[in-house]
């Protein structure tokens, strides 16, 4: 809305906080009249009342519930502003961290620990797929994005893709389904749980070509969490990496099968050339 005047939603955001027109007009120093007129403009460019009146004080109408939201936001996005900008004061800006659908959230936990162990910063958390992920990073709403496919081509131009981690992918699943025989005999009779992870996809389509195996893949799977859930509740073999699975194979609900698969899965954080790059970054990419 380009005409919006923005003096006059800061008039309405602090009338709205006081909930009295007298004690905002002494807080900004303007006269009560001069304060009510702004208000009224504010109204008529909205075409809403603000306010009821309710006693001596001024209660929010629903449409003046929606726009003290959407004030908070805006003046709360100018004091981030300028908090990045100086790379300092009280106010720090969220890190905004887009990760891959299919990532585990094993994995995304282990990489944030660095700062959730410190408390001193918010995080948004955005998942999707790499395309739009990017499409976040390059519009600045995205400081980093997590994702197993690195960009390619045009692309890949001013990005900057660091390895963090190797993970091999592996059969895991409840014990009594991991009670013998090979490789090609697993795969060819037990039932999959394949994520829709295009580099597990690719490496795993290679694999069961070179056995000469037809798998029977029970559930296709966009969603590492879910790949938890099926395998725990016996509904087939998971093929993940351990990381996926790592707190039930500790506690021995499930078990990874004896094999090499050769498949191992890189883990990426992706960011954009910035000159002034969120200050928690540097922590975690070390």
């Amino acid at each position: 809305m380009s005409d919006l005047n923005y003096h006059h939603l800061r008039y309405f955001h602090e009338v709205a906080r006081e909930g009295h027109l007298g004690r905002a007009a002494e807080r900004m120093n303007v006269s009560q009249s001069a304060l009510s007129i702004q208000i009224r403009q504010l109204e008529a460019r909205l075409g809403h009342d603000l306010f009821d009146r309710v006693g001596r004080r001024l209660a929010l109408t629903e449409a003046g519930r929606i726009a003290l939201d959407h004030a908070d936001r805006i003046f709360g996005a100018g004091e981030e502003l300028l908090a990045t900008l100086r790379q300092a004061g009280s106010v720090a800006a969220p890190l905004r961290v887009g990760s891959l659908s299919t990532l585990s959230r094993n994995f995304q936990m282990r990489f944030l620990e660095p700062v959730l162990s410190r408390g001193d910063v918010d995080i948004v958390l955005t998942s999707g797929d790499t395309r739009t992920l990017l499409a976040g990073l390059r519009s600045l709403a995205l400081d980093v994005v997590l994702t197993t496919e690195l960009p390619g081509g045009d692309a890949a131009a001013g990005l900057a893709a660091q390895r963090i981690d190797d993970q091999a992918v592996g059969l895991h699943g409840r014990p009594d389904r991991l009670t013998g025989g090979t490789l090609r005999e697993m795969l060819a009779t037990e039932p999959l749980i394949l994520p829709t992870d295009a580099a597990i996809r690719a490496g795993f389509a290679a694999l069961t070509a070179r056995l000469g195996v037809a798998p029977r893949v029970v559930a296709d799977v966009d969603d590492m969490a879910m790949v938890r859930l099926l395998a725990r509740a016996g509904v087939g073999l998971a093929v993940a990496p351990a990381v996926v699975l790592a707190d039930e194979i500790a506690s021995g609900r499930l078990a990874t099968a004896p094999f090499d698969l050769g498949l191992r899965v890189p883990f990426h954080a992706v960011t954009i050339l910035r000159r002034f790059p969120h200050p928690a970054l540097a922590s975690l990419l070390a």
